[in-house]
């Protein structure tokens, strides 16, 4: 999403956050077939897309005031194509982000880079959740480490998961919502230096970073000086956490 013009998108608070796996939602024949069509046709569109194992969220219960229960099952990325199927039954994303700040109070956002299934989309370090292996339990624990993973993985800034905070959730667009992690300020010159090292190592080995590009933005939200899309939380983020 793009702008101003982008729905709302609620800030939820996670003092207490649970995680419960549920079975997805059955589908009809028609329903699977027209995924699978929309699937494969976003393939031809993007042929690096995957087909991996991804978290689907079910639903979303509030917990109190300040707590969240959130309901998911093992799926793949091609369940993403249910939204374009008229009546198929509703599956949003969930994902991890970390807010790393420099020691100037800017943030971290980078740029998706043409090899992936958003290119040109500008967000915070973070990605989809991926199911534990076998009957492992998806906590907060695990949110953390990917969280973490995600991090190094896309900025080349590490950060051991214990030293991550949690923060906030957000629910925005189709229902997706993220669970967000504060990381400890670096400097800003540090950060530039660790993406630029981890785009020389990716290079050599002939591999595209993930993100094409990163900035620094804030510490007042102003996102005018980064080009193109980018994800419907960031705004509501930069603006929440320069108000605190």
């Amino acid at each position: 999403m793009t702008g101003h013009g982008a729905p709302a998108v609620e800030l939820l608070p996670t003092a207490r956050l649970r995680l419960v796996e549920t079975a997805l939602p059955a589908l009809s024949g028609a329903h699977r077939s027209a995924m699978d069509e929309a699937w494969e046709e976003a393939v031809r569109a993007n042929p690096a897309l995957f087909d991996g194992p991804a978290a689907a969220l079910v639903r979303v219960d509030r917990d109190g005031a300040d707590g969240l229960v959130l309901h998911w099952a093992r799926a793949t990325y091609r369940y993403r194509a249910l939204r374009h199927v008229p009546g198929a039954p509703a599956l949003s994303s969930l994902f991890v982000a970390v807010v790393q700040p420099a020691d100037d109070g800017r943030l971290t956002v980078g740029r998706m880079c043409p090899s992936t299934a958003a290119p040109g989309r500008w967000q915070l370090p973070g990605g989809t959740l991926e199911p534990p292996d076998g009957p492992g339990e998806l906590d907060l624990a695990a949110l953390r480490a990917h969280a973490a993973r995600e991090l190094a993985e896309e900025t080349g800034s590490d950060n051991p998961p214990e030293a991550l905070t949690r923060w906030l959730a957000t629910r925005g667009e189709r229902g997706s919502v993220g669970v967000l992690f504060l990381a400890p300020p670096r400097p800003a010159q540090e950060l530039y230096d660790r993406y630029a090292a981890l785009v020389a190592t990716e290079t050599a080995r002939g591999d595209d970073p993930e993100f094409d590009r990163i900035e620094l933005v804030g510490p007042a939200p102003d996102l005018s000086g980064l080009p193109g899309p980018h994800v419907d939380y960031l705004h509501p983020v930069l603006r929440h956490y320069a108000g605190n």
